[in-house]
């Protein structure tokens, strides 16, 4: 068993970062991430690796796209209004099919809002968040441990399709500590001949492009990206149950509320209540056809969620409103309580899901 040791949730998603190979960071400060920034520039300069703390967030994404092009494995971090000026960056890096890694430790919203957690970056992350038709790869981690193990797998992911993957965290989960295993095995390496790594007289020139002036060709590879996403949501599909094989109640949550929820669930099973919870760990793709499945048999649904209720629509659209459902939230960076789930459970179980 590897050893294991005392870390935050920031602190972890950084050198697992770097244990998955990546030894090139840009940012900028922001709470409630700062500590991945502080991390990177203690850890950077002992490996070898490159830390810059850019002049804004605008140019941290552009310092991204610029390791990206070459085939390296990059990363940037920040929180919610930081990544809303990286969004055009990000579509940048999606335009020209660029694997690199995004995390946002997400705090209140609109605006600067606040700086305790939230998870009302959904939208933002799941469907785009910048211009054009993309998609990011979301991953939202409901431990430390995940925080590190998602972030090598989001490394993976990224350079395995040549996209942008996204850690969706939040100020909980990042400020948060538990012990954490950094033993991610061996990293894997893929071939990148399109990378930016100069011809050397031996090969033709490599050109890492977004701007297609003929509308035939942006119409091929808008729908060429779209075919690799197909493959995406056959293949890269996460999430975990809990005490769903009799479940008649599905809870669905992810990140800190699905930790809040299992609580609340454990209560409501001790008071003979039959409820469970489908947790998605990976945001997009999103687990259309477990959620559908449990359509089938349970009499409702209740999302739990730190939000105004982002993920309950695509809770709706996957099992095509079958059944009824309900959300329990809590906004602003307040989190939910288990009691207050519970209530919620109480209620959609005692009204048999039908109001």
């Amino acid at each position: 068993m590897s050893e294991k040791v005392l870390m935050k949730g920031n602190e972890a998603i950084a050198e697992a970062a770097i244990q998955a190979g990546c030894h090139h960071y840009f940012g900028y400060p922001i709470t409630p991430q700062t500590e991945v920034a502080a991390y990177m520039a203690k850890r950077m300069p002992k490996i070898g690796g490159t830390f810059l703390q850019a002049e804004s967030e605008v140019s941290a994404i552009n310092m991204v796209i610029g390791v990206a092009s070459t085939g390296k494995r990059v990363m940037t971090s920040s929180s919610s209004p930081g990544v809303s000026l990286k969004a055009e960056g990000i579509s940048y890096l999606a335009g020209c099919d660029l694997p690199a890694v995004v995390v946002n430790v997400q705090r209140g919203g609109p605006g600067l809002g606040g700086i305790q957690p939230s998870q009302s970056d959904y939208f933002q992350s799941t469907k785009g968040g910048g211009h054009g038709d993309y998609r990011n790869i979301v991953l939202a981690p409901a431990s430390v441990q995940e925080m590190a193990s998602l972030t090598v797998k989001a490394f993976d992911l990224a350079d395995k399709y040549s996209m942008v993957s996204m850690i969706l965290a939040d100020g909980t989960m990042g400020q948060m500590m538990e012990p954490v295993s950094l033993d991610i095995g061996e990293v894997k390496t893929y071939d990148k001949p399109w990378a930016l790594t100069g011809t050397k007289c031996e090969r033709e020139h490599n050109i890492v492009n977004s701007l297609y002036l003929k509308p035939e060709e942006l119409e091929v590879k808008n729908f060429e990206r779209y075919e690799k996403y197909k493959a995406i949501e056959e293949n890269e599909v996460m999430y975990e149950e809990y005490l769903m094989d009799d479940a008649e109640v599905c809870v669905v949550a992810f990140g800190i509320t699905s930790r809040v929820a299992k609580n609340a669930i454990n209560e409501a099973r001790a008071n003979g209540v039959k409820v469970g919870m489908i947790r998605p760990i990976t945001l997009w793709p999103f687990p259309k056809k477990v959620l559908a499945d449990a359509a089938d048999k349970c009499k409702a649904f209740i999302c739990v969620e730190m939000n105004m209720g982002q993920m309950i629509e695509d809770v709706e659209l996957a099992i095509r409103c079958k059944k009824p459902v309900y959300l329990c939230n809590r906004v602003g960076g307040m989190i939910p309580s288990p009691e207050e789930v519970l209530a919620k459970i109480n209620e959609v179980n005692e009204n048999g899901g039908a109001f």
